[in-house]
């Protein structure tokens, strides 16, 4: 037995000889297909409602086969309709047509605007179509299309399915295809006939009545009658009387500096091209029998404007040149430059005077000769300035990108102050009047990480915006960026505030470039008021500042209400740029040592008698010393360094390499109270005999804990002490008040050095090349561009684009929160930008063109932009009361001008003035031009092919244009004894 069971073993696979060919292999897969997808039997849906096959959502399933090494795919397309009871799909009903062929007969989705080929032929609502799955390949032979056909009514037959199948014969720009659709008993075979040289006998109704009559070879005597659907397209192209309303932008005055400052902020919109192309005008016939109407070479009763419906479709130009999308492309592109601003304005700009005849013999003897140094011209400005004039000379005015006029026109709109003879020292604060301050435009910024809409830097983008798509390019882009860089360290150098910055630290919601430049500002801030104080040389006190923060607070305020008042700390006294002039000398170092350190420990009032309060502010109500009963002054303290996004990375990088060892604790302590030990320092020297418990109270009262208890005396009294965490052990707190000297804030280091802080700035902004600079302010343009958008849109008021303008600002949120994001996503917003722009220049040139502004009744007036509106968000729209409505006599009279137009003939108007009947007659132009195209739907039920055969659906579609001859036939014939 064991070895009889050896050779079973050996056998991996059963090979059915049954399919031995590969057309029999084709069959089965076809077969496998359809069962997969559950297309067996007969399943009937509901009638077909009118406008479903637009309305309606199509679905498509699809897979691949092959015969031989020849690859298929099939797809299958249906409408998606609600379940209906598939109590009738159980039982088998013998005599009922299938789906398909009843829908051949319905009415009511003749010539969907938006749908399959087959579905605008046919009229179908399902089908499975075979074609081949590479788009080069084509079955071309006679033989392959039958052995096709053949292939697909076998594999029909063997499953019982009941859904039409097409095969694509003939290159696929053709769309020929050939079908069958198998029934219980009945057949229906889908037919086409494709030429592009249209026979005359066909090409009127008459015509084509006999071919559908002779294929359908009725054995009837009487003919039942033939029920016909008809639909002319007419276009116009010509909008002759309607220039396109988009004024170009005056470049001339842009380039002769006569445009005013205002325009530089302004950014352009609409398309340089009428967007919409052409009118399409359908007039149908949808319900006519054989006998009502004439139609053939020599006469015929469809007259445009007679038919009972007409509808109509625009078509857009593709893709129209619009301003605001090319602004904002053009801007972008420079992101992707390599060069610096050096290497596009030429090196030579910074070389020495004279260098070119300088000979090289004469070097050393430069170099032995005795030289006066000018020392005192040596500062930073007097370089820029000499570099200015090198700039100048060598460049030569006419080789500027930008000349002077726009130069100055635009320095003027960024800076107004230079107007003035001396700049304003309320320059820097952004006017809180602005009555978009409170509305959702102006905190875009915040979600784009861009900048306020009427600061310095969203100007600055707008500007450089314009001078890359007018004025030079990217070299004009470069000659403007160091035009303001120089601009810059001019303000610095001469304590002039920046103008349209909001004051205060850098707001880290906007872009970058903004925060350094408001940096640059509370630079310039901090030295005007040293460099005031340091002229006036007043005493520790400020009379004016104490007597306005005095009232604010209260015994419980915090100190942070300090911290925020514009005031306070901004001006010490003998404050310079030098590190080396601050006090911290030995020998007063020494004396503290002696005097302030102890009694700061130890308090006793005898070590502190000796002490002179300094920097004090104003007194804090009527809070007392603890030990002494002396009023607690609040102290002038240094402001905290305001600090941009970098400069917070870096810091947070630099504590996180400190690692997690108590020593990297301590010392990252250490590093982030360095104001707490400055402000311990400053009220040590405002409140000589002070304990931290004192410190407490004013800096952080949450910390100090009161209570009421009874003393021996059993009176209720207040008892305070340190919070718990002041008490831990080895507490920061505790031991930065143990090393802080009674030193007043004029005397301490800086916390912020902004002599360097100002210098980084300054690099920082003449390193940037051209590239960078896009990146940073393309934030600002995109949302320059967001509010252009909706601004305009908010006169059209189109419902569709509010959507999508908020789509944009939600994807651009997400998008440019990133530090450095993709170009591929920015690309996708430009283009969504240009998308909407595209869709408002096309409502206002349907606007212009159906005149909604001059109409006088409010009525029609609504029924017009209804029809507008539509038109741009449907694919077709009928128009209401064909061509007696509003729009139909609107439209019908563009139609007459341009056929007057063509003809060369006397306008419509005129016309009119003609007194005589003849001379009408001669100037008399048809309305409409010819049909674009004719389409055809002819219908009847017949018995086919003997007469006492069963009544089935016949229907022969027809499309006659130019250039394009179709016929597309479903035949039905009654196959139960044939």
């Amino acid at each position: 037995m064991a070895a009889d069971s050896e050779p079973e073993s050996e056998v991996f696979e059963i090979t059915d000889f049954t399919t031995a060919s590969e057309w029999e292999r084709f069959i089965s897969k076809i077969e496998e297909v359809l069962n997969d997808w559950k297309l067996i039997g007969n399943s009937l849906g509901k009638p077909l409602e009118k406008g479903v096959f637009t309305s309606g959502t199509w679905e498509e399933k699809s897979d691949e086969i092959s015969f031989a090494d020849f690859k298929f795919s099939v797809t299958h397309h249906y409408l998606v309709q609600d379940s209906t009871d598939k109590e009738g799909k159980d039982e088998v009903l013998e005599d009922v047509i299938p789906q398909s062929m009843q829908d051949l007969l319905c009415m009511n989705n003749d010539f969907p605007p938006r749908a399959h080929c087959l579905v605008r032929w046919y009229g179908l609502r399902e089908f499975v179509v075979i074609a081949p799955a590479a788009n080069h390949d084509a079955v071309l032979s006679e033989s392959k299309c039958n052995l096709l056909l053949s292939s697909v009514s076998i594999a029909l037959g063997n499953t019982g399915c009941q859904v039409p199948l097409f095969v694509q014969i003939h290159h696929k720009w053709r769309r020929m295809y050939m079908g069958e659709c198998q029934g219980h008993g009945v057949r229906t075979d889908f037919e086409m006939v494709h030429l592009r040289k249209v026979p005359n006998q066909y090409t009127h109704l008459s015509g084509l009545l006999d071919i559908f009559k002779s294929k359908i070879g009725c054995p009837l005597t009487p003919l039942p009658p033939v029920s016909i659907a008809i639909r002319l397209t007419y276009v116009l192209q010509d909008w002759q009387q309607y220039f396109w309303p988009q004024q170009p932008p005056d470049i001339d005055a842009l380039v002769g500096g006569e445009v005013g400052g205002l325009e530089f902020g302004k950014l352009p919109f609409g398309a340089c091209e009428d967007p919409i192309s052409e009118l399409h005008l359908a007039t149908t016939w949808p319900h006519l029998t054989e006998g009502i109407i004439v139609d053939n070479d020599v006469y015929s009763d469809l007259d445009p404007i007679q038919a009972p419906h007409w509808s109509v479709r625009v078509r857009k130009a593709d893709n129209p040149q619009c301003l605001l999308g090319d602004f904002v492309t053009e801007f972008f592109k420079i992101c992707r430059r390599k060069e610096s601003t050096d290497e596009i304005l030429g090196r030579s700009t910074f070389e020495e005077e004279g260098r070119e005849i300088a000979d090289i013999t004469h070097a050393l003897s430069k170099l032995t000769e005795p030289a006066p140094v000018p020392i005192h011209k040596l500062s930073v400005s007097n370089m820029v300035h000499t570099a200015k004039k090198k700039i100048r000379k060598h460049r030569g005015v006419e080789e500027s990108p930008l000349n002077n006029d726009v130069l100055n026109t635009i320095l003027l709109f960024l800076f107004p102050d230079a107007a003035s003879e001396k700049p304003l020292d309320g320059s820097s604060a952004v006017d809180n009047n602005n009555p978009l301050s409170e509305s959702e435009e102006y905190n875009l910024y915040n979600q784009f990480k861009s900048a306020p809409s009427d600061s310095l830097t969203y100007k600055l983008a707008l500007c450089l915006c314009m001078i890359n798509f007018y004025h030079g390019g990217l070299k004009g882009v470069a000659h403007l960026w160091q035009e303001f860089v120089l601009e810059m360290r001019f303000r610095w150098e001469n304590n002039f505030l920046i103008p349209g910055l909001a004051s205060g630290p850098p707001d880290l919601r906007c872009c970058l470039l903004h925060q350094k430049l408001q940096m640059l500002n509370c630079c310039i801030e901090r030295k005007k008021a040293r460099d005031e104080g340091r002229k006036t040389n007043t005493s520790d006190m400020f009379p004016g500042d104490a007597g306005k923060a005095g009232d604010q607070l209260g015994p419980d305020n915090l100190k942070d209400t300090d911290k925020e008042k514009g005031e306070v700390g901004k001006s010490w006294d003998s404050w310079s740029d030098s590190e080396e002039e601050f006090f911290e000398c030995l020998s007063d170092t020494e004396e503290l040592k002696g005097n302030g350190q102890e009694s700061g420990k130890k308090g006793g009032p005898k070590e502190t008698a000796s002490l002179k309060p300094e920097g004090r502010l104003h007194q804090h109500g009527k809070l007392t010393l603890l030990h002494n009963g002396e009023p607690l002054y609040i102290p002038v303290t240094q402001e905290p360094a305001p600090m941009t996004e970098d400069l917070l990375e870096e810091q947070s990088e630099v504590l996180a390499k400190l690692g997690t060892s108590a020593e990297g604790a301590h010392l990252r302590a250490r590093m982030q109270s360095a104001c707490l030990l400055s402000d311990m320092e400053s009220f040590k020297a405002a409140n000589p005999g002070c304990f931290l418990e004192d410190f407490v109270r004013w800096y952080s009262p949450r910390d100090y804990i009161e209570e009421e208890v009874i003393d021996e005396k059993g009176n209720m009294v207040l008892k305070g002490e340190l919070s718990a965490r002041m008490k831990i052990p080895s507490n920061m707190w505790v031991e930065a008040w143990e090393t802080a000297k009674p030193i007043p804030a004029r005397r301490q280091r800086r916390l912020f050095d902004d002599t360097r802080e100002a210098e980084k700035v300054l690099h920082y902004l003449a390193v940037q090349k051209p590239a960078d600079l896009a990146r940073h302010l393309l934030p600002c343009v995109i949302h320059a561009a967001v509010l252009k958008v909706k601004e305009e849109e908010n006169l059209e008021n189109i419902s569709s684009v509010k959507k999508i303008i908020k789509q944009i600002i939600t994807h651009s949120s997400k998008v440019l929160h990133f530090p450095n994001p993709e170009d591929k996503k920015l690309e996708e917003i430009i283009h969504q930008i240009t998308n909407v722009e595209a869709i408002i220049a096309r409502a206002r040139s349907l606007k212009a063109k159906f005149g909604t502004e001059k109409c006088e009744q409010e009525e029609e007036k609504e029924d017009l932009e209804k029809f507008v509106s539509c038109l741009l968000e449907q694919p077709e729209v009928l128009v209401v009361g064909a061509g007696r409505g509003h729009a139909g006599k609107i439209i019908h009279k563009l139609f007459v001008n341009a056929q007057r137009a063509a003809a060369m003939a006397p306008p419509e108007e005129e016309l009119k003035r003609v007194s005589s009947p003849e001379e009408r007659r001669q100037n008399s132009v048809s309305d409409f031009p010819p049909p674009a195209g004719r389409e055809l739907i002819l219908r009847t039920t017949v018995p086919h092919p003997a007469p006492y055969s069963r009544a089935l659906p016949q229907r022969m579609y027809s499309v006659l244009t130019k250039e394009d001859f179709r016929l597309a036939g479903a035949f039905s014939s009654d196959t139960s004894f044939f």
